[in-house]
């Protein structure tokens, strides 16, 4: 049947249809088991778009499934644990069937029905009698944000309507469902869960071990099928009184997530989550060294004491940055009519505007020192560092002896490449060197590698540096 449905066959619209059809009834988690069990054996992606987690997160996710374990995915912000939550529905079934009548609060199932109204249909009517209505996987899954939760958005509560209408106080008929009972037969995930109100806590344990609701103290006993998921933050995880032992006692399996564990990946990550269109009209080439240093300014970060390391620092931090230097660099080549774009040292000036709210100071570390000033210092450690790989690589200490005689070189994200020919001219034989780093004849190309270069020695304390106004000043006046 599952099978038929993939391929637009025609759906059963009554109850004897459906039993005619041979469909079988099961719980979510079972239906889950089969279908990635079905994918895992086809050799079908199973996680499309996760990038770095093949070898640690994707095998525990994929081991709960088949254990039939509600999820906790735990980790920093930005490593990807919503993503991995709304790719769960992929292995429910395309369609389930339903009992398609006003009076039923939820999509209940029509062979073992949970609600009064709906086991009163199935027992009142013929089969044939029965109306079943389809619902597609992609509306079987809902999440929340536990800030602001309340017990009667996801557990429920009773109805003032319903009592005035003469239902009893203590009936299922007097209540409204929240999102949980609303999603009996899906996928439920609760995003950052220690933020929830504790009261809200005591509701979702009681789904997790008995599977009811309780709503003002009425116990509402019915089988509630769902598949429970949720997120949270090690640091408010693990703080105590967070989150009740009750309910993280009933949570079958914690998933560990984690930032990339080297800078070629977590720049694989950035450039595949960032999607900026590198051809077009005015198509832009990124040096490798340009990426590098935009990566390793999230991963010095991460490490910067002046940085809140528990909030974390997530890997939107690159992926914002990468499309900053890339629209940069674009700007600069519409404005000065050039081709191919490639992003500068100086391009990187912008991106305060999409790392600082990205950043959270440490107000104990961090003492008087400004958003700015904290990100220019790792903006400087980034540049120091992927610079002295390249000096290792490629002996470029020569030119900064080469800078002996006092020579002042002006750069700037507003400088046409072509310019930076003169600086070429003045010392050829050690810039051919240095053009190792990017092998290219490309004036745009060879203006980003010079701009690299300085901007490493300046960040090695073998130049000086002034800024003004959008123009900087490279010499060795303060260094002979």
């Amino acid at each position: 049947m599952a099978a038929a449905r993939e391929h637009s066959a025609p759906l059963p619209q009554t109850l004897a249809d459906l039993r005619a059809s041979g469909w079988k009834s099961r719980p979510v988690k079972d239906e889950v088991r089969e279908n990635f069990l079905r994918m895992l054996a086809a050799g079908d992606e199973l996680f499309p778009g996760i990038i770095g987690y093949d070898e640690t997160v994707i095998p525990e996710i994929s081991i709960a499934l088949l254990a039939g374990h509600d999820m906790l995915f735990l980790g920093e912000k930005g490593q990807a644990k919503s993503r991995l939550m709304r790719l769960l529905p992929r292995f429910l079934d395309p369609f389930l069937p339903y009992l398609d009548d006003p009076a039923i609060p939820f999509h209940d199932d029509p062979e073992r029905p949970i609600s009064g109204a709906g086991r009163r249909l199935v027992a009142e009517r013929a089969a044939d009698d029965v109306p079943i209505a389809w619902w597609p996987r992609e509306q079987r899954y809902a999440e929340r944000l536990a800030p602001g939760t309340k017990f009667a958005d996801i557990i429920g509560e009773i109805d003032p309507a319903k009592l005035a209408a003469g239902s009893s106080m203590g009936s299922e008929e007097a209540l409204h469902f929240g999102l949980i009972p609303r999603l009996h037969r899906g996928i439920f995930a609760m995003n950052e869960l220690p933020e929830l109100d504790e009261l809200v806590q005591v509701g979702m344990f009681n789904i997790l071990e008995e599977r009811d609701v309780q709503i003002r103290g009425y116990p509402v006993s019915f089988d509630i099928d769902v598949m429970l998921l949720f997120s949270a933050n090690p640091s408010t995880y693990n703080r105590s009184g967070k989150v009740i032992p009750q309910l993280k006692d009933r949570i079958g399996a914690v998933i560990h997530t984690h930032y990339p564990r080297d800078r070629q990946l977590g720049m694989t990550v950035a450039a595949h989550e960032a999607a900026v269109d590198l051809g077009g009209d005015w198509p832009v080439i990124v040096p490798p060294f340009m990426h590098e240093v935009v990566e390793q300014i999230t991963i010095a970060a991460r490490s910067n004491r002046f940085i809140d390391q528990q909030s974390g620092v997530s890997a939107r931090l690159s992926i914002a940055n990468y499309q900053t230097m890339v629209a940069s660099a674009r700007q600069r080549a519409v404005r000065l009519g050039e081709t191919p774009a490639v992003p500068r040292i100086s391009d990187l000036g912008h991106l305060a505007t999409s790392s600082l709210g990205k950043l959270e100071l440490d107000l104990m570390g961090s003492h008087q020192m400004t958003e700015r000033q904290v990100f220019d210092g790792i903006l400087a450690d980034a540049i120091a560092t992927v610079f002295g790989e390249y000096v290792e690589q490629h002996g470029l200490d020569e030119i900064a002896d080469a800078f002996r005689d006092g020579i002042k070189i002006e750069v700037g994200d507003s400088v046409p490449s072509a310019a930076y020919e003169s600086i070429v001219g003045e010392i050829p034989a050690v810039w051919e060197k240095a053009f190792e780093v990017n092998p290219a004849h490309d004036p745009a190309v060879r203006a980003s590698c010079i701009e690299f270069v300085l901007a490493g020695l300046h960040a090695t304390e073998r130049i000086s540096r002034l800024e003004l106004h959008g123009r900087t000043i490279y010499d060795t006046d303060g260094f002979r």
